[in-house]
């Protein structure tokens, strides 16, 4: 089976509620900026995938230095602030650096089904309590961003080559 062609159209809206649920769940987290949640985003996603063979959202992500980025975030970011769902606030870290945090300021619909809900809190149960530069490097081992060159899209199909510490399906051992 071509699982790359399913791949073909975006769900924005989709893509929104899963990252105002994210941002909802943990954002008021200390250790939960902008690199936090392209990982619990990009987990969600790719897990969702893994399971099911079939996309949460057809989000695309790219292979960035510091791991996977989704390509459609500031447009959904933009969105929720105009509608008044979210808040972003940078905040100074070190030398020039900032930390960017999110804030919910409404509940988030919450129209996933079960499994969907199931694997979006099971990735922030599991990785959100990571900062930053934990959850770069968990994702680095990760397959699908082993196996993307830099800067390139990466494929969701690679999950069914993960290692077993990534893996989030039972495999039949033949």
């Amino acid at each position: 089976m071509a699982f790359e062609s399913v791949m073909d159209d975006f769900n924005k809206e989709k893509f929104k509620k899963l990252l105002h649920y994210i941002i909802h769940k943990c954002g008021s987290n200390s250790n939960v900026g902008k690199t936090v949640i392209y990982k619990l985003l990009y987990f969600s996603d790719f897990n969702y995938f893994e399971l099911y063979e079939k996309p949460l959202t057809n989000e695309i992500y790219r292979r960035l230095p510091h791991g996977p980025a989704p390509t459609h975030f500031d447009i959904a970011v933009d969105e929720l602030i105009k509608e008044e769902k979210i808040s972003v606030n940078p905040k100074p870290l070190f030398l020039d650096r900032l930390q960017y945090r999110y804030t919910s300021l409404k509940e988030p619909e919450v129209d996933f089904t079960s499994q969907e809900l199931e694997v979006i809190d099971d990735v922030i149960e599991k990785l959100s309590p990571m900062n930053a530069t934990q959850i770069s490097e968990y994702s680095h081992g990760d397959m699908p961003w082993r196996a993307a060159e830099d800067y390139e899209l990466m494929k969701y199909s690679f999950v069914f080559y993960r290692d077993p510490k990534y893996r989030v399906r039972e495999y039949d051992p033949d």
